[in-house]
């Protein structure tokens, strides 16, 4: 299969992000793209550049005002002086007036500095924002889009390697390493070019909350994510529950218990598809994580290479036109192993 790469993700790299009070080091590196794309290269897989795709595609799914102060916000950081007081390097959060409802103010108006004004928008402290995120952020939804674009286009299948990843990103927020939603983009994508009924269908271990809070109530868009159970205290924590049902019938979560093994992990994704099947979707959107792995420490999950080629075959099952963009997955030794099973397993 196609396989789209985005050079310019390398410009997100944000070493540090702050964790319950502590700085903490990040594993959300540009190494990962390169890891998985020189693994598809490896393995013949044909690469094709992104294009760029303006702004377009991101006002589709993203609030204006909010990717203005995305695109801003390091600038204004170092503007407003924190790169000597305090002395971090990339902006990071500690006011957020979103919890006092009303009475915190209208994110509209703003603030005088971006640590008050970012904290309208931050989902957490762990996601920081450096010189280069929002070129890396932006390249990532371009290779969504250029993906898209080959499906549309006639392509079966297509896989954009995103990074950074984004299905915890939503219309005006960000957070758990994401910051533009990449899956959101190629959906929209496939709507703007002419389908009816996408349907995406989120395989990383944690919850997509971003991509679900966009297609809210969406009768075009159908959103299914198998995920480790939130109830269980992981990540995004308060949301992602199975009784989370929107008044179109178009978002399905199937939460596992920590240790489901390919086992419980398949039957839940097996539950999923059938309910894909029934909408009849004209194109699919796989948000590809693998932090479901045995071996990655950011999911209890107990997922092997096993599993992963299973699902593969099982969306190839679909039937459909499919765009894979990559989320999670972040141990380094297998990232590509464990990409490769998806990928392999849907084209077997």
């Amino acid at each position: 299969m196609p396989v789209v790469v985005a050079p310019d993700h390398v410009h997100h790299d944000v070493a540090t992000g702050v964790w319950c009070g502590v700085t903490e080091a990040t594993d959300e590196l540009p190494v990962r793209a390169e890891i998985i794309a020189t693994a598809c290269a490896a393995a013949g897989a044909p690469m094709i550049e992104a294009s760029n795709h303006g702004p377009e595609v991101l006002l589709r799914v993203h609030d204006e005002r909010f990717l203005g102060v995305l695109e801003t916000a390091h600038q204004r950081w170092v503007a407003d002086g924190h790169l000597e007081s305090p002395g971090i390097p990339y902006v990071a959060p500690y006011f957020f007036p979103p919890v006092a409802g009303r009475h915190g103010g209208n994110r509209l108006r703003g603030a005088a500095t971006i640590r008050a004004e970012i904290g309208f928008y931050a989902m957490d402290t762990l996601t920081c924002i450096g010189a280069g995120t929002w070129i890396g952020a932006k390249a990532a939804t371009d290779a969504a889009a250029t993906a898209a674009d080959l499906v549309a286009g006639g392509q079966r299948v297509a896989y954009a390697v995103c990074r950074p990843p984004g299905h915890h990103a939503g219309r005006a927020f960000f957070g758990g390493s994401c910051y533009l939603n990449n899956a959101a983009v190629a959906a929209a994508q496939l709507r703007h070019a002419g389908a009816g009924r996408v349907a995406i269908v989120d395989i990383d271990a944690h919850h997509g909350n971003g991509t679900q809070a966009i297609f809210w109530n969406d009768p075009s868009v159908f959103y299914g994510s198998v995920h480790v159970d939130p109830a269980a205290g992981w990540f995004p924590h308060t949301v992602g529950h199975a009784d989370e049902v929107d008044d179109t019938a178009t978002n399905c979560n199937m939460p596992v218990h920590p240790v489901a093994d390919d086992g419980d992990w398949l039957n839940a994704c097996t539950t999923l598809l059938t309910t894909v099947g029934l909408f009849e979707p004209e194109a699919l959107v796989v948000s590809l994580g693998v932090d479901a792995a045995v071996d990655d420490p950011n999911s209890p999950l107990l997922v092997t290479d096993r599993g992963f080629a299973a699902i593969g075959r099982m969306i190839a099952g679909l039937d459909r036109p499919t765009v894979f963009v990559h989320e999670g997955g972040y141990v380094l030794a297998t990232l590509a192993a464990h990409t490769l099973a998806v990928l392999q397993g849907f084209e077997s």
